[in-house]
């Protein structure tokens, strides 16, 4: 398997997996390879450095899920698009979810992790609830195998 960076006419990077450059040719040269912004047939592959696994290093089977970091001190820049009409389109898809997901469930705060343990366990009535997590309590109702979801969040609209 190869990765490849790639980006379209508008200038929308984004990565995808091919089984080899022939894949990759075949599946481009059929139209198969879109970009994920919008929509466009016309993609071609960025510069791109090679990554070799070094033998002499452990490799982690899998990637911990950690806690965002907040840096010291607020940047002087940050990332910022411009957005098209289906990016418009689904900012207020997701606006639209979260404003209904706030409407029909009970905020518990930083309980979040035990309320829904005691739901999963029967020990109190199950209803729907949002609230905060550690990474940790995360990782823990999921391993345990209760089904807990992210709260889709946007950027502040000021931005």
């Amino acid at each position: 398997m190869i990765r490849y960076t790639l980006i379209c006419e508008r200038g929308h990077d984004f990565e995808s997996w091919f089984r080899d450059s022939e894949a990759y040719e075949a599946q481009r040269k059929k139209r198969l390879v879109i970009c994920p912004l919008c929509d466009s047939h016309k993609i071609e592959k960025t510069i791109m450095a090679p990554q070799v696994a070094r033998k002499d290093r452990a490799h982690p089977a899998a990637l911990p899920v950690s806690e965002p970091a907040v840096p010291a001190v607020a940047p002087e820049t940050s990332p910022a698009m411009l957005l098209g009409e289906k990016e418009r389109e689904l900012r207020a898809l997701i606006s639209n979810v979260r404003e209904k997901i706030m409407a029909v469930t009970d905020d518990v705060g930083d309980r979040f992790a035990r309320e829904a343990r005691a739901m999963a366990e029967g020990d109190t009535e199950e209803r729907p609830i949002r609230g905060q997590a550690t990474a940790q309590e995360w990782r823990d109702l999921v391993e345990d195998g209760i089904g807990v979801l992210p709260l889709p969040e946007l950027p502040d609209d000021h931005h």
